[in-house]
């Protein structure tokens, strides 16, 4: 079989991003959205604050009466307003949240002010301006105005505001179904029962644990053995999900038998190998089924080259099917704490630790080092034929975040 020429990694996204369909909406009720992605543009469905508010414990007067004295004639707490007006030399005790009586335009903090029975005198400072400590009507949001655009992940903060604006049920995309494969003739599926010829099925529960920190509902399948028949029937035991990942095999080794085995499934190659180290040899493949497209994702085998990989492709695939607005892991800029080599012709991307000011890259790179990965929380980003690069000199990176969820 002749090798096609590796495509970037953007190009290689991009033709990825284009397989992808967008889930089925469902509606679900504000607390079990969270962590799934806002369908829709969500808009208010009421005013907030619904009139004006005081921002401060105080006393609420006109606005053309802030040096007193006053005489206090009532109080508005939260939930429970002053029912009457408030005239010139009048002032209503008010709490943090309180309406504001009708015709008080100005609320005077209670430390700046000496009260004996109901009379009041000013001791400290008036406020400036005269509605300083006022939340006004409308202040966070108003009724039709567009709170959050679709494409948002709801996380606590998203929650409250969608219950604020006066929503109890969310439009989002349904749970993504996603089948995770190992495959390997040397893989052991018990840690504690591994012979010296073999290693522990580390990839799936990697990918898996990738997976789950978004709204997937994860089968995992394997150890499969490196025959045709073992793979095609896990592929069809993974028949109905949206997405399936393989882990191995995705090469062109005679033991390499992803690629026929999708083929004799049914499937069609898109791409296959991207020039980024570790990970060229990824494979991508579709397979059309009750009028949606399944898409598959074969990693390589090397545990890093795995997690690498499903970083910039499985997860951002799902993410664009479940509809995220933002779909490809963010980069910042930092300074290396080491230097280090000149890149080659592949896109090579650095395990490193970031202290929040300086990055210290990983002693040892090979694609085979669990040990570096789990110690890393960046992926330094070297571009292809990259000069090499001294202490302090700026780089881009990746954040990890808990297992490359960023």
């Amino acid at each position: 079989m002749t090798s096609p020429p590796p495509i970037p990694l953007e190009e290689a996204q991009e033709r990825l991003f284009a397989l992808a369909q967008p889930l089925p909406v469902e509606h679900v009720d504000v607390e079990g959205s969270l962590g799934r992605y806002l369908a829709r543009p969500l808009h208010a469905r009421r005013t907030q604050p619904s009139t004006d508010l005081s921002a401060m414990d105080g006393y609420a007067v006109t606005a053309g009466d802030l040096s007193g004295p006053w005489r206090v004639v009532g109080e508005s707490a939260a939930g429970h307003p002053y029912p009457g007006t408030v005239k010139c030399g009048e002032a209503v005790r008010i709490s943090t949240g309180a309406i504001l009586p009708s015709f008080a335009k100005a609320v005077i903090l209670q430390e700046d002010l000496a009260r004996d029975a109901d009379k009041l005198t000013l001791i400290g400072d008036q406020p400036e301006p005269a509605d300083r400590h006022i939340r006004h009507c409308g202040m966070d949001f108003f009724e039709n105005n567009e709170v959050m655009p679709a494409g948002v992940r709801i996380g606590p903060a998203q929650a409250a505001l969608a219950i604020a604006s006066g929503h109890k049920h969310l439009p989002v995309r349904r749970m993504l179904r996603l089948a995770v494969i190992d495959s390997g003739d040397e893989l052991a599926a018990d840690p504690e029962c591994c012979a010296p010829h073999q290693i522990p099925a580390s990839n799936g529960a990697m990918l898996m644990a990738l997976a789950r920190s978004l709204p997937t509902a994860v089968n995992r399948i394997g150890p499969v053995a490196d025959t045709l028949e073992a793979l095609t029937a896990a592929f069809e035991a993974a028949a109905d999900s949206d997405v399936i990942v393989t882990s191995g095999g995705a090469s062109v080794g005679d033991h390499d038998l992803v690629l026929p085995a999708l083929e004799a499934w049914g499937a069609k190659l898109d791409f296959w190998r991207v020039a980024i180290k570790p990970g060229k040899p990824i494979l991508v493949a579709t397979r059309e089924r009750n009028g949606r497209m399944q898409i598959i994702l074969g990693l390589p085998g090397n545990p890093v080259s795995s997690f690498v990989t499903a970083y910039h492709f499985l997860l951002p695939l799902l993410r664009r099917m479940l509809g995220a607005s933002q779909a490809t892991p963010m980069q910042i800029t930092t300074y290396l704490a080491a230097p280090i080599r000149a890149n080659g012709p592949r896109r090579e991307f650095l395990r490193g630790n970031w202290d929040g000011e300086k990055v210290l890259p990983q002693t040892n790179q090979d694609s085979g080092a669990l040990a570096t990965l789990a110690a890393s929380n960046v992926l330094i980003d070297r571009p292809s034929f990259a000069p090499a690069a001294q202490v302090g000199d700026p780089v881009r990176v990746f954040l990890l975040q808990n297992g490359g969820i960023a």
